[in-house]
């Protein structure tokens, strides 16, 4: 039965290890199957949720996020918990320590450029009232969105014209590795969009979740 259920499964969808349907990019490991259920696309208002995915995205540039998941309790011990008045703080002495740190990605341009870009949390917050309230300002309206998320619609959504101003809108703020495709990985992840595929069970979750969300302002 589960044989038939895969193979009648819609495209972008499959069987996780208990048996239930993902979107099938999570499957396969156990840490990824729970951050696709547990985390992904849930709506976050959280400053410090949000400015380490921002960071770990910029980290995962050029690699896959299974990569940086596998090393996210790493991140946030050697990152003070992402917390971004201690990130801000850090120099030289900060960045040799991460370089030397095995337990995270260890290069220099992206430990530099998540220091600075935690300065440049800090500005928003002062200009915006929270880092959240300007995030959110980039949320695409309904009519923006595909008219149905599956495999077929979202397979060459690598970044949208709401990713591409984000981007755009943080590096006029001096921010760097947030381009619009890690853009759009960040608003798929923190529930600015809810890319879990139909058929999802997870998909009809968020969107509970995003109904019920106060949105910063």
């Amino acid at each position: 039965m589960e044989a038939y259920v895969a193979e009648t499964m819609a495209p972008g969808l499959g069987l996780g290890a208990d048996g239930e349907p993902r979107c099938a990019w999570c499957l396969g490991e156990a840490l990824y199957e729970a951050y696709h259920d547990e985390e992904w696309g849930r709506p976050s208002a959280d400053d410090t949720k949000l400015f380490e995915k921002l960071c770990l995205e910029g980290f995962q540039s050029g690699l896959s996020w299974l990569t940086v998941l596998k090393k996210r309790e790493n991140f946030r011990r050697a990152f003070a918990g992402f917390d971004m008045a201690t990130v801000a703080r850090f120099g030289e002495a900060e960045v040799e320590r991460l370089l030397a740190d095995a337990g995270i990605i260890r290069h220099r341009g992206k430990i530099v450029s998540a220091i600075n870009n935690a300065a440049r949390a800090l500005e928003l917050q002062r200009e915006a009232g929270s880092l959240a309230a300007f995030i959110w300002r980039f949320e695409p309206p309904a009519h923006r969105r595909p008219e149905r998320c599956d495999h077929a619609s979202l397979a060459a959504l690598a970044k949208t014209d709401e990713s591409t101003a984000l981007s755009k809108a943080l590096k006029a703020r001096c921010w760097s590795f947030v381009g619009p495709t890690t853009c759009y990985a960040f608003m798929q992840a923190m529930g600015l969009v809810n890319d879990h595929f139909e058929g999802c069970p997870q998909r009809q979750e968020v969107e509970k979740a995003r109904a019920t969300f106060k949105r910063p302002g």
